[in-house]
């Protein structure tokens, strides 16, 4: 059955199999629009990361509401989203080898397409110099520089260094500079003091950075991007101050979990998470929009269970999946479940450990994940429901990993 025909019949997420990993439409729609607003309200474009879903439905959905286009990680995920139809991207990566510049360069023959990648030394300006030239690229690439702090991630570790990049650049017939790039979510892991002036110091220098580039741009379009989706409220913060005698730059964020947020690292650090907006209404709260489903298949010992997901059905690497509710099946009323937690997880079986309620052979458990990255490349589909509470199923998401 094509995609069409499926949702077609009218398919119920009672009738998937577990494990499964479900999307809520309701809480995407919800997140997308808050997103649009927050990012409209400071004078900041967005171009969000979508590595983060590798599916070009949420993409073209990003797209519809308002992004001015898709941040990716290699070319690999370029070719992807260039065969999609995508027209606008950003690459937060180098571009060094010769066969993706040779790629590169045919895909900037359409004048269409707009491209930006980074830079962060000479060294990946001569390579891709070199491979550009020899490809006979149509027009040059527009480069940003990447500033890097120390203990980072790639990035120039000063702005002496990031300047010299920036004049090299500026200085060749197949490169065009075009601006500053960073990632500031390397610098920081919860939103404790030492965390967030972290964050901020970085993104200062960023700007410093710019400014001291203000002679080598030409007139066309200045990009200065950072933002992750754990400090995008800094970033705010910091390029709000610059933007006031700045207007021409296309001061741009690149978060890119806000669009399914999730129930654990984001949850804990976002700030539109609702913790962090005590007060506000829940319209202006990012709403987890991904949860597990896993199925109890073993109680071999009291106070534990065995279910039927495991490191290859759900995320681990930013904390374990969190029992929310357990139901009788699919399409069942759901009770909260208290007193448990995933103890330990296996490639097919997670461990259950159960301090309050019990829950029986065939009972099926609902999931809070944590870090949507690590989630979509575990599917190549997935169901998404009109909303949480909704057994509809309005879509079938597909990735591209």
């Amino acid at each position: 059955m094509t995609v069409t025909d499926f949702l077609a019949s009218g398919p119920r997420l009672s009738e998937f199999w577990t494990p499964i990993v479900a999307l809520d439409d309701e809480a995407i729609r919800s997140n997308l629009g808050l997103m649009a607003q927050w990012c409209s309200s400071r004078g900041l474009k967005l171009m969000p990361h979508g590595k983060t879903t590798m599916a070009p439905e949420l993409w073209q959905r990003q797209l519809d509401a308002g992004c001015i286009g898709i941040t990716l990680a290699t070319m690999g995920q370029v070719r992807t989203a260039r065969s999609f139809g995508l027209d606008s991207i950003m690459l937060a990566n180098a571009v060094v080898d010769e066969r993706s510049l040779r790629y590169l360069a045919a895909e900037l023959s359409d004048p269409e397409f707009r491209f930006v990648c980074w830079a962060d030394s000479v060294a990946t300006v001569d390579a891709m110099e070199q491979a550009l030239r020899a490809a006979g690229t149509p027009r040059p690439v527009d480069v940003c520089v990447e500033l890097g702090a120390a203990g980072g991630r790639t990035g120039t570790r000063t702005v002496a260094e990031a300047v010299e990049v920036a004049r090299r650049a500026a200085a060749s017939d197949v490169i065009r500079l075009a601006g500053v790039a960073g990632y500031e979510g390397s610098l920081g892991h919860d939103r404790s003091a030492a965390a967030l002036d972290a964050v901020r110091t970085y993104l200062q220098r960023q700007v410093q950075l710019h400014q001291e580039l203000s002679g080598l741009y030409d007139d066309g379009e200045i990009y200065v991007t950072a933002g992750g989706s754990a400090y995008f409220d800094v970033v705010a913060e910091v390029y709000g101050a610059a933007m006031i005698n700045d207007q021409h730059t296309v001061w741009t964020l690149r978060s890119g979990a806000y669009i399914t947020h999730d129930d654990g690292f984001y949850r804990r650090i976002s700030p539109l998470d609702e913790g962090m907006a005590e007060g506000q209404p829940d319209s202006g709260r990012l709403r987890p929009a991904m949860w597990g489903l896993a199925r109890v298949v073993s109680h071999p010992e009291p106070g534990l269970a065995l279910i039927d997901g495991g490191k290859r059905d759900f995320p681990f690497d930013e904390g374990l999946p969190i029992p929310r509710q357990v139901s009788a099946d699919l399409g069942g009323q759901w009770r909260q479940l208290d007193g448990a937690s995933i103890l330990a997880m296996n490639d097919q079986h997670s461990y259950l450990g159960l301090t309050g309620q019990d829950v029986g052979i065939g009972q099926v458990v609902s999931l809070g994940l944590s870090h949507p990255c690590t989630t979509f490349d575990k599917w190549h589909y997935l169901p998404m429901v009109a909303s949480r509470d909704s057994d509809h199923v309005v879509g079938l998401i597909r990735t591209f990993f």
